[in-house]
């Protein structure tokens, strides 16, 4: 009898140990929830800006800080990690919260014994494109309770050497075409241009030299009747020079004259000897 009281106690025990093991698995086993809908695809500044967040006192100046929570009571538990993914300038980052390898401060805190606010530090200007979070209960889902947008880099410091490249903006020693502006020496149709030199027609105007008509104009000296006076004369000389070819010939045809008459004496006196024996 006693045996059996024994047992009936021991099968009573397992169950009720089963009983309230069931009804604490839920709390146990951790689950999975999206962050709100309403909070994706936007940046720190589209939210709610609480700056004077204690959180958020050793945040950079150019960096956004991120402040979520997990609503609920006791049954939702607390966070144990989310993962977040966000857009920065076209390129996908994952952060995990928390994790302190990474370059992104974050932390998990309590309120009222559980884990329910988590924050975080990202460059300024990133964009939340989604996340999620596992929890230690249940609930449909966390939130982006409020941000504190910080002030972007400016991206001319980096871009700025670019345009010198142009130094990209290496532009000033690429700058060929100044250089390479050859037509200025090469401007040789300045030199070539023979056609200025080359105008032998100026040179070769020879009608002006050649117009000997004005000294072959020797009727104004040969008319040196008047300096034919004077022996001294520049013009004298031509005269002298006619002058003897008419004596020679005007003595040649004198001579001329006087053989012939001789000759023809001479004949006459021949013909009137005569002989006689």
């Amino acid at each position: 009898m006693a045996q059996r009281r024994c047992v009936a106690r021991v099968a009573v025990s397992s169950i009720a140990g089963t009983t309230i093991l069931a009804l604490a698995a839920p709390a146990w086993a951790g689950s999975d929830v999206p962050l709100h809908s309403a909070h994706r695809g936007a940046t720190a500044a589209d939210f709610t800006q609480e700056c004077r967040d204690e959180r958020f006192a050793n945040r950079p100046a150019d960096h956004d800080g991120w402040h979520f929570v997990l609503p609920g009571g006791q049954s939702a538990g607390g966070f144990e990690k989310l993962t977040l993914t966000f857009d920065a300038a076209g390129s996908t980052v994952t952060v995990t919260v928390p994790d302190s390898d990474d370059a992104y401060p974050d932390a998990l805190y309590a309120a009222n014994g559980r884990l329910i606010h988590a924050y975080l530090f990202t460059p300024a200007g990133w964009t939340l494109v989604n996340g999620g979070a596992t929890i230690s209960g249940t609930a449909e889902r966390f939130n982006l309770s409020h941000t504190c947008a910080g002030t972007p880099t400016s991206p001319s410091p980096t871009l700025a050497p670019s345009p010198t490249r142009s130094a990209s903006e290496s532009p000033v020693p690429s700058e060929s075409p100044s250089t390479s502006e050859s037509p200025v020496p090469s401007e040789s149709p300045s030199t070539s241009e023979s056609p200025i030199p080359s105008e032998s027609p100026s040179t070769s105007e020879s009608p002006i030299p050649s117009e000997s008509p004005v000294p072959s104009e020797s009727p104004v000296p040969s008319a040196s009747p008047v300096p034919s006076g004077t022996p001294d004369g520049g013009g004298g000389g031509d005269l002298p020079l006619t002058g003897a070819a008419v004596t020679s010939i005007a003595l040649a045809g004198v001579g001329l004259v006087g053989g012939g008459v001789a000759l023809l004496a001479l004949r006459r006196r021949r013909d009137r000897i005569t002989f006689t024996s």
